[in-house]
């Protein structure tokens, strides 16, 4: 039984704009998971059949699933609300069936197919196995490619790879045919709606003690589209008018150096 599975859904092929960049992207976020401290753990990445996935590691797997594309995967083809009720249809039933196939896990935690996460993350769960499970609410952005990380404090609302949580308390059904829509979509499909739903139910999570991932932004295939930094956080008209606010931001801004490479890139 591993103590934490990491889960990265991966959409249908036909829904990237490039591929080889998705899959450049992934191999990143793989090599970023495999350097735990703890190797008390395992991934999985789920994908159609017939995806072209880089070479994964000895404790990654892949699950094959024949879901047909997203077809409101593109902001544009529909309301906001069915964009985003699309997307979380689509993301949660990847999800689900890389949990089934990891039903003996202790935690889970989902990261998207472009992120980066800390080092230290499973020693921490290793350290607290009886903890409900945590939100990342401290994290960084990162521009694609760039020198700099940027301080965020409200991660969990704004990056999908964000929650660590004990997995009896996702409630999963046995077979994936049970599993009911608004479950897939609410409990799994949804970052920001979970925490709440376990807090009602009484086992609330708590906030990982640590800047725990990195949110990449500004690069073709990002499903968010989230602007670049510099425009977010410094060229932006909103910011410019506030000398105080631009201070700060610029504060937030930490050189992409050595540590920082070590705990979230997997570099030396």
């Amino acid at each position: 039984m591993p103590l934490l599975t990491f889960i990265i859904p991966v959409r249908h092929q036909d829904n990237a704009r490039d591929w080889s960049k998705l899959k450049a992207n992934l191999s990143q976020t793989v090599t970023s998971i495999s350097n735990q401290t703890n190797g008390d753990w395992r991934g999985i990445i789920v994908a159609n059949q017939g995806a072209d996935l880089p070479d994964l590691p000895e404790k990654f797997s892949a699950v094959r699933v024949t879901f047909p594309p997203n077809d409101m995967h593109e902001l544009g083809k529909g309301s906001q609300e069915d964009f985003l009720d699309a997307f979380r249809a689509d993301k949660g039933r990847r999800v689900l069936s890389g949990m089934l196939t990891a039903a003996d896990s202790r935690f889970f935690m989902i990261v998207d197919d472009d992120d980066f996460v800390s080092s230290r993350i499973v020693q921490h769960v290793s350290e607290n196995q009886d903890a409900n499970g945590w939100t990342i609410d401290h994290g960084y952005i990162w521009d694609n490619g760039g020198s700099f990380l940027f301080e965020h404090d409200d991660f969990s609302h704004l990056c999908g790879t964000s929650l660590i949580i004990r997995a009896d308390l996702y409630q999963m059904p046995k077979r994936f045919e049970d599993a009911s829509l608004d479950w897939i979509k609410s409990v799994l499909g949804s970052h920001v709606r979970i925490a709440n739903i376990l807090a009602q139910r009484g086992t609330p999570l708590a906030k990982l003690p640590f800047r725990g991932a990195v949110y990449r932004v500004a690069h073709g295939g990002s499903h968010s589209r989230a602007p670049s930094l510099m425009r977010q956080y410094f060229l932006n008209r909103g910011v410019l008018l506030k000398p105080k606010r631009l201070l700060r931001n610029f504060r937030k801004l930490k050189m992409v150096g050595g540590g920082y490479r070590r705990e979230f890139f997997g570099k030396t």
